[in-house]
Order: C-alpha cells, then sequence, then structure tokens
C-alpha cells in the first residue's frame, strides 16, 4: 500500500494535519494517552536537535532511549527522558552475577542522570539464555534489582525491564514472555521496578495484547509500538495491529505511564507518518 492510499483511508476520521506539517506549527493533541518517540521513526539523516523539535511540535511528550549528554537539548523542547539506556547490553544484562557490579555502577549513574532533569525512566535487559535455566535466570534479575531498587526509590526513577521477542528479531533474549517478566516485578517489589511492554515484541511471543496488559497493568511502566508484521508503521491494510483500538483500551483500562513509537518508517515521509501514528493513538 501507497502513501497516498493510507492517507486516504485515515482522512476525516484520523486527520493528518497536513497544513500544520506545511507550516512548522505546533499539533494540538487530546492527550490522554501520553505519547513519545524513539530516533528510528526519523528515518535516517536528521540532526538529533530536530528530531527533538517536530517530536515536540507534533505532540511527543518524551524520547526514548537517549544518552544523558544529549538530555539539555530534550530539556530545551520539553520532552522528558524515558526508559533512558547504557547500563547493559541485550546479551549481557542482569542475569548473570559476573555482570552486576559493572551494571550496577552504571545504572546507578544512570538514575542520578535522570533524576536531575526532573525524572523519567531507565531500561534494563534480562540478556540472553545461553544454556542458563529461566529460574537461574530469574533468580540472577531479581539480586540485581534489588541492588538498585533503592537508589531509583530515592530518586523518583522507574527502572523498567524490556520485554522483547526470541522468536524473530531476538534470539535466545530470556525475557521473552509476560508471565517471567511480571514474577520478576513481584519478586522484587518495588514500585520503581517494572515491565517496558513491547506490543511489537509481545504479539509475536503471546498476542492477546489487549487482556493481557489490562491483566497485569500494575506492573507495566512503559509501552512500546511497532506493526507487525515488519517493524513498520502500522497502517490500516497490511497490520495485524489495530493500534486504535490498543489505545483506546489502554486509556480505559486506567494506564498513566507513556506509550513511545519505535516503529521504522517504510512507506512514505518520516515526519508525515509520525503524525498519522500520533493521531491514530491519541483516543
Amino acid at each position: 500500500m501507497n502513501r497516498r492510499q493510507f492517507g486516504s483511508l485515515v482522512a476525516g476520521a484520523l486527520p493528518l494535519a497536513s497544513s500544520a506539517l506545511a507550516q512548522d506549527q505546533k499539533v494540538s493533541r487530546k492527550g490522554r494517552l501520553k505519547q513519545g518517540v524513539c530516533g528510528g521513526v526519523f528515518g535516517r539523516g536528521m540532526a538529533f536537535e530536530d528530531q527533538c523539535r517536530h517530536a515536540a511540535r507534533l505532540g511527543a511528550q518524551c524520547f526514548d532511549l537517549r544518552n544523558p549528554a544529549e538530555f539539555p537539548i530534550m530539556k530545551k523542547y520539553g520532552l522528558i527522558p524515558t526508559v533512558v539506556g547504557g547500563a547493559m547490553t541485550l546479551s549481557g544484562g542482569c542475569n548473570r552475577k559476573e555482570d552486576h557490579a559493572e551494571a550496577e555502577k552504571k545504572m546507578h549513574a544512570i538514575i542520578d542522570a535522570i533524576a536531575a532533569t526532573g525524572g523519567g525512566s531507565a531500561i534494563a535487559l534480562s540478556g540472553n539464555r545461553r544454556g542458563m535455566s529461566d529460574e537461574e535466570g530469574l533468580d540472577n534479575v531479581v539480586a540485581y534489582m534489588n541492588k538498585v531498587k533503592a537508589h531509583a526509590e530515592d530518586k523518583g526513577v522507574t527502572i523498567c525491564m524490556e520485554l522483547l521477542n526470541s522468536k524473530v528479531n531476538h534470539p535466545d533474549y530470556m525475557c521473552d514472555h509476560t508471565k517471567w517478566g511480571v514474577e520478576m516485578v513481584k519478586r522484587v517489589g518495588s514500585p520503581r521496578v517494572k515491565l517496558l511492554y513491547d506490543i511489537y515484541h509481545m504479539q509475536i511471543m503471546e498476542g492477546d495484547v489487549i487482556r493481557t496488559m489490562r491483566d497485569n497493568l500494575q506492573y507495566i511502566g512503559h509501552l512500546h509500538t511497532a506493526g507487525n508484521p515488519g517493524r513498520n508503521e502500522f497502517d490500516l491494510d497490511t497490520q495485524e495491529l489495530n493500534y486504535r483500538g490498543i489505545a483506546k483500551a489502554i486509556v480505559d483500562m486506567g494506564y498513566t505511564g507513556y506509550l513511545s513509537h519505535e516503529y521504522s518508517p517504510k512507506y512514505g515521509e518520516a515526519l508525515k507518518v509520525l503524525d498519522e501514528m500520533l493521531t491514530i493513538c491519541d483516543v
């Protein structure tokens, strides 16, 4: 499906605010669901400050997965730093005790940097199994979180463990099912340790995303979007996820955190696509 076809489908019910885009004016949103962005939604070649400027103009409230050196630019445009990374890698997360000392040191520094901006969240990654049982990994992740949770509580920063699929994108990743992640959060028992529920990833692993989010709402601290299949924007003809219905359900269930877009634009101009995605979820 090309951009013209997609635009005709959403015209009227989902206005594209094309005049605002052309005039570089700020887009007004309902704001019942707080939305944010990841850098990939801007495609390639756009300077970070321009990304921030356009994100704020289009109604985003946070920017995910950036480093503390970029926080001043984000602050300039009123964007909150969310799920800030750097404490660990995808393959070497916090499920191995030998990695805890270094990951703990880095997480403390990230928490301090986020707190200095007035608040936000950090990301944690389980790491890959590499032959380790899920139960041993769970014990190790809980032990790590117990080392950093008090600092997060004191600073008002939430650490979100990301749920990722191990079927398509991240083979062998341990935190690949909601049940495992929820059990980790329960064992840690801190209001500042929660899950980053990635709708795209969990659609691949489990499906039934609305019911799963509703049943586990208290354990979810952040949300990510992308279309499936493909991990691109969620258009109306090629995707199996109805994000407008999902967004409405999220609001209705009382979710108060952020939903950030993490797709890679495929069909057209990145800023126009972003406006469309923000509009779909602006319920």
